[in-house]
């Protein structure tokens, strides 16, 4: 039976989680977060150990639906022969806008001197009205913050080098 009180803008419509699929494809997004009242979606794409799937009120139930390729969450980039072995750099892993910190009164996430670990966020990128947090993953003590805060970064700039010794 048909909903005669369906909405345009409600964010469980098969028609609209099929467009936001064929946008994170071809965008290279790794993740679509969106919120209408108290209902949820998240779309992850692939590399993302979240599965596609909605929340809210009540659970709606998704088509299968190919997940798009995306890029690593941040890609850590072998090292320069000048640098030496133990030297990495931390790429972005999207076209976006950096954030250093999560608001402008809040300290930033990493900083010269840290010391960072696989799981700790170092950044926010935003793409498309998505903020994503990248976390370092890899080990290591942060020797040079290479982008200012909201500098627009394309994908595969380099955004960190991590001290794999530190």
């Amino acid at each position: 039976m048909a909903d005669s009180t369906k909405r345009a803008d409600d964010v469980f419509d098969i028609d609209r989680i099929r467009k936001l699929i064929q946008l994170m494809k071809e965008y290279e997004l790794g993740e679509i977060d969106l919120r209408q009242e108290n209902q949820r979606i998240r779309l992850c794409g692939a590399g993302h150990s979240q599965p596609v799937f909605a929340s809210g009120t009540t659970m709606a139930q998704l088509p299968a639906a190919p997940t798009p390729a995306i890029a690593p969450v941040a890609a850590v980039a072998p090292p320069v022969e000048s640098d030496g072995p133990h030297i990495v750099y931390i790429k972005s892993p999207m076209v976006g806008t950096y954030y250093s910190k999560a608001n402008p009164t809040s300290k930033n996430f990493v900083e010269v001197g840290s010391t960072v670990q696989n799981d700790t966020v170092i950044c926010i990128i935003e793409a498309m009205k998505v903020f994503n947090e990248i976390p370092a993953e890899t080990r290591g003590k942060v020797i040079q913050v290479l982008v200012k805060n909201e500098e627009a970064v394309d994908f595969g700039k380099p955004l960190f080098k991590i001290d794999t010794r530190g």
